[in-house]
């Protein structure tokens, strides 16, 4: 199985940054295949979703080359030049598919897409950011078979044959009034409608303000433009700032933009993948 164009995908509990010889020995089994991985909240293998485990997927292709490649970012302002960057490193010939990964805690998600816009139009650019959990401390991307921190990586697929399609879709529900976000800071909410962002914020969440910033990630916000007709955007909160009373998001939370908060249904969370997956079915099959 180990070759040029195999893809070997990596992912594992925070805890592998700590304890990597699991990583280390796969990587070694697998010294010239394309290995890419991250941290999660969760791993997924067949029908279960596991804590505290490390899920590996392995595919060989046959026609389809493999361009791995990566970059450091030190904090989130750094997010649009590490898209850039990557971009510039992707070969644009040939190229049918980008997948990304990128540190979930040290990114600017919104502004790392905007960098990586220099990807030709009609690739599709696919990926996720890394998570750990409900504990808002440490993410790692594999970076040459470590894990590390900072790291954004991205796998660009070549070849004729190779076509990448994609599918999203929401699960959230949104309630209460929609607020303009009046100050704002990239992805650093400070004010909706001209009060405290965290205060407001708290009254909503009531007793389970206290376990902030855990708590949060199920109420995210969800975004729009208020003087266009443009589809709602999810911005998944990363931490919270008590001397200013502040949000801090993966994402950009532009000023004058429309907020309004939403709460996790699980029902809706499930249809919503379902309906992701139904996506994939009517667009045009991957093939290798």
């Amino acid at each position: 199985m180990d070759s040029e164009q195999t893809l070997v995908l990596v992912f594992a509990a925070p805890a592998y940054f700590d304890d990597p010889a699991p990583i280390r020995q796969l990587c070694s089994s697998y010294p010239t295949s394309k290995i890419l991985g991250c941290s999660t909240a969760g791993e997924i293998a067949g029908t279960r979703v596991n804590d505290a485990s490390l899920s590996v997927a392995i595919m060989k292709f046959e026609h389809t080359n493999l361009v791995l490649t990566s970059t450091v970012v030190s904090n989130a302002s750094d997010s649009y030049a590490a898209g850039e960057a990557i971009a510039q490193q992707l070969p644009t010939d040939g190229l049918r598919g980008v997948f990304v990964l990128a540190d979930g805690l040290e990114v600017n998600g919104s502004q790392l897409v905007s960098g990586l816009g220099r990807v030709p139009h009609h690739v599709p650019v696919t990926g996720g950011m890394a998570a750990d959990g409900a504990r808002f401390q440490r993410t790692w991307v594999l970076h040459d078979g470590k894990p590390k921190t900072g790291m954004v990586t991205a796998l660009g697929f070549y070849g004729e044959k190779f076509h990448m399609t994609h599918g999203a879709r929401g699960g959230w529900e949104a309630f209460g009034p929609e607020r303009k976000i009046t100050r704002s800071e990239n992805n650093i909410l400070y004010e909706l409608d001209g009060k405290p962002a965290l205060a407001l914020y708290k009254e909503y969440l009531g007793e389970l303000a206290v376990d902030l910033p855990s708590s949060g990630l199920k109420f995210p916000l969800t975004i729009r433009d208020g003087y266009a007709d443009t589809k709602c955007l999810v911005r998944t909160i990363l931490g919270i700032d008590e001397k200013n009373q502040a949000l801090i998001f993966a994402g950009d939370v532009p000023e004058g933009f429309l907020a309004r908060l939403m709460r996790a249904s699980f029902d809706r969370l499930v249809g919503g993948a379902v309906e992701a997956s139904a996506l994939l079915a009517t667009n045009r099959v991957v093939r290798f």
